[in-house]
């Protein structure tokens, strides 16, 4: 009879059998150029704003608005999801991510209703990583202070 550790390590390669092997450099190399071209489009637009003669700091809060209506109308219309799978961690680019993170939890849950779904649930997602960021700057601005 076999040992627990034995078993244990048995099955530990069965399963290693069935698993995919992650490609690290295909998959970085997408998320490099997915996220390229979704700051070089920003880039894009927010020169041509300024060619328009919009300055520079409403140019870019232009280019902000827009990536954050697209990202949202591309999370509802259920494209975000497909571009990601294939592009990777490359469009979660903050401004974009960030859009995603919330629309996503409250189209999910919709159906619950608008305070107990969609209100309830809009910052499930994006709720921790509001916490963690405000508290990285508090963290980082006190030691600024400090030092």
């Amino acid at each position: 009879m076999m040992d627990k550790k034995a078993i244990s390590k048995a099955y530990e390669k069965y399963a290693d059998s069935f698993t995919p092997k992650p490609t690290y450099f295909k998959n970085s190399a997408k998320a490099f150029f997915a996220g390229g071209a979704i700051c070089m489009s920003a880039m894009w637009f927010e020169n041509k704003f300024i060619d328009s003669g919009v300055s520079q700091e409403m140019a870019a809060t232009y280019v902000v608005i827009i990536l954050i209506v697209a990202a949202q109308l591309l999370t509802g219309l259920g494209i975000f999801d497909t571009i990601a799978k294939h592009a990777g961690a490359g469009v979660i680019i903050p401004i974009t991510g960030f859009a995603n993170s919330m629309v996503a939890p409250a189209i999910e849950y919709k159906k619950e209703g608008l305070v107990l779904g969609v209100g309830a649930k809009l910052f499930s997602l994006a709720g921790p990583v509001l916490v963690c960021g405000i508290t990285a700057s508090v963290i980082v601005g006190v030691i600024y202070w400090v030092i």
